[in-house]
């Protein structure tokens, strides 16, 4: 089976209905062409790195899926040119590296900063090192 990972990003100006009807429909339009979806990351609304047809921010979505065949992703990039509500979109093959990686970001092993959940256990206490002060010597006392 092989691996895949569209992102694509979704015109801000939709209400919040429209965007998540458009993710649907991308789902739905990979499920039709025989795809299973991995998972779905919504991204949320982000900051773009340069203007696109006038917009400066845009919802952005992460969709893996797996298929047998890619016979039909030709026709799936046409559609999502053709859908006037995605602004950007990019598929890439995922190698074995990415999948594995893809699946560690999911779980939590990768990207999440652990969070401490109990005090560290009481070190022994070290003995306090005094540091004498600095003698201050009079030059003008002569």
């Amino acid at each position: 089976m092989r691996h895949y990972e569209v992102t694509f990003i979704v015109d801000p100006v939709l209400s919040g209905d429209e965007v998540k009807s458009t993710a649907d429909h991308v789902q739905k339009e990979l499920k039709n062409f025989g795809a299973t979806i991995v998972a779905v990351d919504e991204m949320g609304l982000r900051q773009l790195a340069y203007s696109i047809n006038k917009r400066s921010s845009g919802v952005y979505y992460n969709i893996e899926f797996g298929c047998d065949g890619a016979n039909w992703l030709a026709k799936f990039e046409l559609n999502m040119k053709r859908d006037e509500r995605v602004l950007r979109f990019l598929t890439v093959k995922l190698d074995k590296y990415g999948v594995k990686y893809n699946d560690d970001k999911r779980n939590g092993r990768i990207g999440s900063k652990k969070k401490v959940t109990e005090a560290p256990a009481a070190a022994p206490a070290a003995e306090e090192t005094v540091v004498p002060a600095p003698e201050v010597i009079d030059l003008d006392a002569n």
